[in-house]
């Protein structure tokens, strides 16, 4: 039996069952809701651990709160918005939950539309990474209707350690990109000083527990390299590619507001350095190999030799 809810949420749905979409639905399904899946990987929804439905149309029509976790606005768009989307296939009542990173602008056109036919569609970013979702510890920033999102946090406890509500439609992944370019500017200036303290002989794991007792400690610093200088680059999370992509969107996102970023160019460059070297399709920490690779092949593993990384 599926814990319902109060608010009459019992049969629940995840298009997109990737790294992250993956992960979280399987979060669900261990928290006994009934949960069925799509993905264009055949495969997915069992190494999910979900029920596998034949397209997105066919899971969106039959279940009261549909979650997406998609790679961009152009993907969900045609999921939502194509022939055969889930526009013209969820019930009215329905409460549709975009975990994706996407364009606000592109949000609120799609809040639009859903609104309607009578559908709730709630914008919700999220942060953690990997290690949280296996947890159910990430955080989400939604926007939209706040008595929606009362509805399906039922299930979004199952995933989730904090939720805010940021207001209206496409708040929630305003949020979710300025926290992300955050993340970015952090990542990369860490791993420019991480290379910077290779090359000059200091010892790694001395130089983060300095960092993270002064004016430099950020989320980099705590949590990803004192495990990379072990060796240890926690594969699975947000890619070099997908972090450049939400950089973008970040920069037009700050065009649109009529405001200029003067750090996002420059930072945006770092993971493109690191997509052109082939770091694409890795997790977005692997940026500090990028800057090694252009000081002679530095490498910041603690025991590895500065110029030759071994």
């Amino acid at each position: 039996m599926s814990p319902r809810s109060e608010n009459g949420v019992e049969r629940v749905g995840m298009v997109g069952l990737g790294n992250m979409g993956g992960r979280i639905a399987r979060r669900i399904a261990a928290a006994d809701w009934s949960i069925a899946g799509f993905d264009l990987d055949p495969e997915a929804a069992e190494a999910a651990g979900v029920e596998p439905a034949a397209s997105a149309a066919e899971l969106g029509a039959g279940v009261d709160a549909l979650f997406m976790s998609l790679p961009d606005s152009k993907v969900v768009e045609a999921v939502v918005l194509g022939d055969g989307g889930l526009l013209g296939a969820v019930r009215e009542g329905t409460v549709v939950v975009d975990l994706s990173t996407a364009a606000p602008d592109s949000t609120v056109q799609i809040h639009a539309a859903f609104a309607e036919r009578g559908v709730e569609y709630i914008d919700a970013g999220i942060s953690g990474g990997a290690a949280a979702a296996e947890k159910g510890a990430l955080t989400i920033m939604a926007g939209g209707s706040a008595e929606a999102l009362d509805r399906v946090r039922p299930v979004i406890d199952s995933f989730a350690a904090k939720v805010f509500h940021m207001g209206g439609p496409g708040r929630g992944h305003v949020a979710k990109l300025l926290n992300n370019f955050l993340n970015g500017v952090s990542l990369a200036a860490s791993a420019e000083a991480m290379v910077g303290a290779k090359l000059a002989g200091l010892d790694l794991r001395q130089f983060l527990e300095v960092v993270n007792s002064s004016s430099g400690v950020n989320f980099a610093t705590l949590n990803r390299f004192p495990k990379i200088v072990e060796g240890d680059y926690l594969e699975g999370g947000l890619s070099s590619n997908l972090m450049a992509k939400d950089l973008r969107l970040y920069l037009e996102l700050m065009q649109d507001l009529g405001a200029t970023s003067f750090t996002g160019p420059p930072t945006l460059g770092t993971f493109d350095l690191a997509n052109a070297l082939g770091y694409g399709d890795q997790i977005s920490n692997r940026v500090v190999d990028a800057i090694g690779d252009m000081a002679d092949g530095t490498r910041v593993q603690a025991d590895a030799d500065a110029r030759t990384g071994r």
